[in-house]
């Protein structure tokens, strides 16, 4: 096994042209292939894309792009969710306690199935809570959880502690949705999340008790958000657990800041691959910024398959 780096010093050439890889890194023949069939992909959409693909064990790997920060929008509800497990495995949350969401809280443009089956308001356990921001992605639970456990910062700290420092989380929704520059304080560098997916998922290091970890990855696994990104291409029945991340569109600008998508791709021989995909800066209006998500994560998927 080899590992070579391949390093296109093009930052100028990057803005007009996503088609160019700031960095990959390949250690495979099937990555190797793959590359220029990324390329190819990304080259048809008018938008800067940050692709990383990892093996089982983080030994293959392919990054493009991979320097700049992304904007995460509800990506980092995944690191949200991983927190209140912690927290709940320590002892300083129960799964069952209740979270008090009042008539007031409901009266928000937040996007939020809790707020659409409770317009007046409701009581609901933290494990319940916890479904709707990772699987549907509900804002209004999502600020909820960040005050039940102190704050975005408190999630920030708690990934840089374990020694993951290529992202920030700075602002809850309601915060960072009240305007357009906010969501950028919340960002990602493109490969981040899937050192995080592979600790969280092989739970190497004992980081959630198995009550936490089987809750975390069932909730994913349900997730009901961008059903044509990541997973919209791969064969029917594909085990997919999986975040997305969306921001509107700024009219003014025109441009979409943010269509994500990262996760856990189950392959027909049980292993499993690492994928994010982000999506900025984005001139396309509509499908094209999922379809370009799906059409790398299929093209990594029969890179895998081969």
């Amino acid at each position: 096994m080899y590992k070579s780096i391949l390093s296109l010093s093009l930052l100028g050439l990057l803005s007009i042209s996503p088609a160019f890889s700031q960095n990959s890194f390949i250690s495979s023949p099937n990555l190797a292939k793959l590359q220029p069939k990324i390329d190819s992909i990304l080259s048809k959409y008018d938008a800067k894309v940050g692709v990383a693909i990892h093996n089982h064990d983080l030994s293959d790997s392919l990054i493009v792009n991979g320097d700049h920060r992304y904007p995460l929008q509800s990506v980092y509800k995944f690191h949200l969710g991983i927190v209140i497990l912690d927290q709940v495995d320590k002892g300083k949350l129960k799964m069952k306690e209740p979270l008090v969401f009042s008539k007031e809280t409901m009266n928000s443009e937040l996007y939020s199935p809790i707020k659409d089956a409770h317009p007046n308001g409701v009581t609901l356990p933290l494990d319940e809570v916890l479904f709707h921001t990772i699987a549907e992605s509900d804002n209004i639970g999502c600020d909820a959880m960040f005050d039940l456990v102190g704050g975005p910062k408190v999630v920030d700290t708690y990934f840089k502690k374990l020694g993951f420092k290529d992202q920030n989380i700075a602002y809850k929704e309601r915060v960072q949705q009240a305007k357009w520059d906010i969501q950028f304080e919340n960002w990602t560098t493109v490969s981040a999340g899937n050192h995080i997916m592979h600790a969280f998922y092989t739970n190497d290091d004992q980081l959630l008790s198995k009550k936490s970890y089987d809750f975390l990855w069932d909730n994913m696994r349900k997730t009901t958000t961008g059903p044509k990104r990541i997973k919209g291409l791969l064969p029917k029945g594909t085990v997919v657990a999986h975040k997305t991340g969306t921001s509107g569109r700024n009219r003014q600008a025109g441009v979409t800041a943010a269509i994500n998508d990262i996760g856990v791709v189950s392959l027909p021989d049980g292993k499993v691959f690492y994928i994010s995909v982000y999506v900025t800066a984005s001139n396309e209006v509509g499908e094209p910024n999922e379809r370009v998500v799906a059409e790398v994560s299929k093209a990594a998927y029969d890179a895998f398959v081969e």
